[in-house]
């Protein structure tokens, strides 16, 4: 029997990829779902090369922390397929999150099949070493497949019971810890025995090679998630904290909103129209316009927003400090960092503890709108409360 020892640094490593690869696959699917089908797939094929780069990374930065007593080497076939495997079975996860309705039992399956990927990648990726042979105890592949099931099934259903940054944070923490704990529960259960050399019927990847295509794997997953991770800060401190809002003034006669725009509906002020702006929004490929007037509010969606009107979730690329800067500040109220809200269709207000919401009475897309409490005050004197 073979009995290899740790770097206990590179298990560090693997650790952190495992917690990267995972955020920036996940953050990348936050609101794609709004996204028109072809550009949807695109973002899927994106992310689920993230979460099975991620999977594969993770395994072979803990492959390279193994130190065996003899020269080791890896099957090139075995070594590649299963990282396609990896990124395959999180691709059919995330179709089945985005294309099929949000059931229960369409979470259980996307969760089963992402956290198996996990197990499947593993084997495949143990059966390319070659210089020694892993013995698999049934206890030990039986308890892989069970904690990847049922944290794979977790990460999901916490991903996905809210799309926010606090549940792709949780969600990642859920699935970045499992691919690690699936990897050293089927490591713990795995011995080793040396094997005779024989003629490889494929070409081997030595260890120096192995730790190059590693450490670019590992190089991409880091750029993307320094990129996704900033990108999260700045829309926090740009959309940030909470903004007071004052009540709108009235316009001396004859003057309209800064913030109106040419090209939309026409709405009467002090006596005049004023042009109100018209949103785009973006739907097979096409891009369409509803007038400002039609919106009951604006959610902020990563780089994007949604615009919800009476009874749509419409897809608009604009960004939400975009938004608040076309739209007339006389007809949108910023009530929370992420939303601006029609006042024309609230129809009623609720004041919580510290906070608040607007209601929307009627509206299929949209039953409320949350009122941060640095904002409560503006809100309620623009309403006349």
């Amino acid at each position: 029997m073979i009995t290899p020892a740790y770097d206990y640094m590179l298990v560090g490593a693997s650790v952190l990829v495992s917690l990267m690869s995972s955020f920036t696959g996940l953050a990348l699917t936050k609101g794609i779902s709004m996204l028109p089908e072809s550009r949807r797939k695109m973002q899927i094929v994106k992310a689920a090369l993230a979460l099975g780069g991620g999977i594969w990374s993770m395994h072979f930065v803990a492959m390279l922390a193994m130190r065996f007593p003899l020269p080791i080497d890896y099957d090139a076939r075995y070594t590649l397929g299963s990282a396609l495997i990896a990124i395959l079975m999180a691709g059919i996860s995330l179709l089945i999150m985005h294309f099929a309705r949000r059931t229960w039992l369409c979470q259980i399956l996307a969760g089963t099949i992402l956290g198996n990927g996990i197990v499947v990648m593993h084997y495949v990726g143990m059966s390319a070493i070659r210089g020694c042979l892993p013995l698999y105890d049934p206890v030990g592949v039986a308890l892989a497949i069970a904690g990847a099931t049922i944290m794979g099934v977790a990460a999901i259903g916490v991903a996905y019971a809210k799309r926010d940054s606090a549940h792709i944070l949780a969600s990642t923490l859920i699935f970045g810890f499992s691919v690690v704990v699936v990897h050293f529960v089927a490591m713990y259960w795995t011995s080793f025995v040396p094997t005779v050399a024989i003629a490889a019927i494929s070409p081997l990847i030595e260890n120096g090679t192995l730790a190059l295509l590693v450490m670019l794997a590992a190089f991409a997953i880091c750029g993307t998630f320094l990129l996704l991770s900033t990108n999260y800060v700045v829309i926090g401190f740009a959309s940030g904290g909470a903004q007071p809002l004052s009540a709108p003034m009235p316009l001396p006669e004859g003057e309209v909103s800064p913030g109106a725009l040419a090209g939309g509906g026409v709405r009467e002020v002090s006596g005049h129209s004023e042009k109100l702006p018209r949103l785009p929004y973006e739907r097979d490929r096409r891009t369409y316009f509803v007038s400002a007037e039609d919106v009951i509010a604006v959610r902020a969606e990563g780089h994007y927003t949604i615009l919800y009107t009476h009874d749509e979730k419409l897809f608009c690329p604009w960004s939400i400090s975009e938004a608040a800067a076309r739209l007339p500040a006389s007809l949108f109220l910023r009530t929370h960092r992420s939303y601006l809200v029609n006042v024309h269709h609230v129809s009623a207000f609720e004041r919580h503890k510290d906070s608040g919401s607007c209601h929307f009475e009627g509206v299929q897309s949209l039953k409320f709108a949350p009122v941060s409490r640095g904002n409560v005050a503006g809100v309620r004197e623009a309403l006349g409360l």
